[in-house]
C-alpha cells in the first residue's frame, strides 16, 4: 500500500529525554530496526506492528492531541504541544517516514525525529528535530555510524551518546571534542538503564568482556570532573512508570 507505514503503537505521554523532557508528546512508534543494540528496551518492535495509512496515523494524532488544542492560549509562548515524535525501531527503514513528519509539520506539529545515526538523515523536511545516537562500543554497532550526518547537523538537531562502560565514556568524551559537537548542537549523555529478563531479547548483541560497567552517579561525576559541555539525561518515563511498561 503506497503511502503506508507499519506501525507498532501510537500514544501519548510524557517526553522522557533530549531537551523536551517532560513535555507532552505523541509517539509514532515504527516497527523494524536494522540494528541489534545490546541495551536495547524496545526489541517488541522489531517485527510486531500494524500496517496503516498515513491518513489514519494523523487522525490518530489528532485525537490524542485535541485536548490540547482545546485548551487554546493556555500554551501560548511553547512549541505547540503535544510534540509529535516518530521513534522506533529505526522510523527512517520506511520511505514513508519522510512524508509523514513533513505533513505532521504542515499541520503545525513540533515534530522529533529519533534515529540511530545508521541512515541517512539529510533528505529529511528542514523543520523535523533531529535527534541522533552516535553509537558508543558497547551497543555492538558502533561500527555502523553514518559518520556523514555529522556534517548535516543543525542547531535545532541533537546528538545522544547512550553510555554503559567506562569504554563508552572515553569513546563519547573523544568524539565530542575532536567533531567540536557541543558547538553544532546540543549533546546529550544517556546512562545505559538495565534491561528487565523480559526486554533481553536474544538477539541483541552481547557488551564486549573486556569492558568495565559505570553507574550512572560514575557517569555524572566524571561529566563534572571533567567539565564536558553535555548533558547529563535519564529515561525519565522509566522512573514513573516500570521500565518495561509500553505506552508510556
Amino acid at each position: 500500500m503506497s503511502g503506508s507505514l507499519v506501525v507498532n503503537e501510537i500514544y501519548l505521554s510524557l517526553q522522557g529525554e533530549s531537551t523536551f523532557a517532560g513535555l507532552p508528546c505523541v509517539f509514532v512508534r515504527l516497527t523494524a530496526c536494522n540494528l541489534r543494540c545490546s541495551y536495547c528496551d524496545t526489541a517488541y518492535a522489531f517485527i510486531e506492528g500494524t500496517r496503516m495509512t498515513a491518513e489514519l496515523i494523523l487522525r490518530r494524532v489528532g485525537e490524542l492531541a485535541a485536548p490540547y488544542v482545546a485548551g487554546g492560549d493556555r500554551w501560548a509562548g511553547q512549541p505547540r504541544l503535544p510534540l509529535v515524535e516518530l521513534t522506533g525501531g529505526e522510523p527512517l527503514l520506511q520511505p514513508a517516514a519522510g512524508p509523514l513528519m513533513t505533513r505532521l509539520c504542515d499541520a503545525g506539529y513540533t515534530v522529533l525525529l529519533e534515529t540511530s545515526g545508521a541512515l541517512d538523515i539529510s533528505r529529511l523536511d528542514r523543520r523535523v528535530r533531529r535527534i541522533m545516537d552516535l553509537k558508543c562500543p558497547s551497543s555492538g554497532e558502533s561500527d555502523r555510524n553514518r559518520l556523514e550526518n555529522l556534517d548535516d547537523l543543525r542547531a535545532t538537531d541533537e546528538v545522544k551518546f547512550v553510555i554503559g562502560t567506562v569504554e563508552d565514556y572515553a569513546w563519547a568524551k573523544a568524539m565530542v571534542a575532536s567533531r567540536n559537537l557541543a558547538a553544532i548542537c546540543p549533546v546529550l549523555f544517556s546512562w545505559v538503564s538495565p534491561l528487565t529478563p523480559g526486554q533481553r531479547d536474544p538477539s541483541l548483541r552481547p557488551v564486549p568482556a573486556d569492558h568495565t560497567p559505570l553507574s550512572r552517579r560514575e557517569l555524572v561525576e566524571r561529566i563534572i570532573a571533567d567539565a564536558l559541555p553535555v548533558r547529563f539525561q535519564l529515561q525519565m518515563h522509566k522512573f514513573i512508570w516500570p521500565p518495561d511498561e509500553r505506552g508510556v
